[in-house]
């Protein structure tokens, strides 16, 4: 075969693999629009199970406000399109897996599917965490400390802002098993590596809560704990992980 010859199959293997992608992102951007239609006609309804740890909480006859013209449209639309995303969140990685699958050896095809499946499933356990513990906590602690003769009326949009700023912290923070794992398996660390630094990861912990959350003691142990407790589940993976090692170099060779 001739250097040209190669070099067009080269050239078309590359093409073939763009449409492929371009395939892939326009099913992963359907599911989405296609769930996001769904929500739709429940947007104001989203929106108020949304506001209702913070409503809760307000003075009698509190409510909360839209300063923006569009904000009693636009708003509700905004967060139903939040949701339709992270509900579609597994059609996307399976479109991004089916992609790369091809190109990966079996044990690490082994490996692939359970880190996207416990990286969807902490992050929703993060979100709900938020949600149910954290969102009526900071909405008890705000409304509490309000200086008399203040009226506490929300904006919209604000809280809009907060809660999902609220939702990705908290759930890229309860990814953590998944990033241990993650650096195990590139070698980037050793599970006794992880073990040794655990005092520095409880005070990272305690550092990154004390942002991420209201300043009291309550919301910050919150977030701080499970942290640590997730650490924990890291660890104990990465070594379960690297005890199958021997295992799964030995399927990829084939002896």
């Amino acid at each position: 075969m001739s250097s040209t010859e190669s070099g067009d199959e080269g050239e078309q293997s590359f093409i073939s693999h763009l449409v492929e992608l371009r395939e892939r992102l326009l099913k992963a951007v359907a599911a989405v629009m296609v769930v996001l239609l769904c929500l739709l006609p429940f947007a104001n309804k989203l929106y108020g199970w949304l506001a209702l740890p913070l409503v809760s909480h307000l003075p009698q006859g509190g409510t909360m406000i839209a300063i923006e013209v569009i904000s009693p449209f636009l708003i509700p639309v905004k967060f139903a399109f939040f949701v339709a995303l992270v509900l579609a969140m597994p059609v996307v990685l399976y479109q991004l897996w089916a992609f790369v699958a091809p190109g990966l050896y079996k044990h690490e095809k082994r490996l692939a599917v359970p880190i996207l499946v416990s990286a969807v499933i902490l992050f929703y356990i993060g979100c709900a965490f938020a949600y149910f513990l954290v969102l009526p906590a900071v909405a008890k602690f705000t409304a509490g400390f309000a200086p008399a003769g203040v009226t506490v009326s929300p904006d919209i949009g604000k809280y809009l802002d907060f809660t999902l700023l609220l939702f990705l912290a908290f759930g890229l923070c309860f990814e953590i098993p998944v990033v241990l794992l993650i650096l195990v398996l590139v070698g980037v660390v050793t599970p006794a590596q992880l073990a040794e630094s655990r005092r520095y990861a409880i005070v990272g912990a305690f550092v990154i809560a004390a942002f991420l959350t209201p300043p009291d003691a309550l919301s910050m142990l919150m977030l701080a704990i499970p942290m640590c407790v997730l650490y924990e589940l890291g660890i104990i993976g990465a070594r379960i992980l690297t005890r199958s090692q021997p295992e799964q170099r030995s399927d990829a060779t084939g002896t």
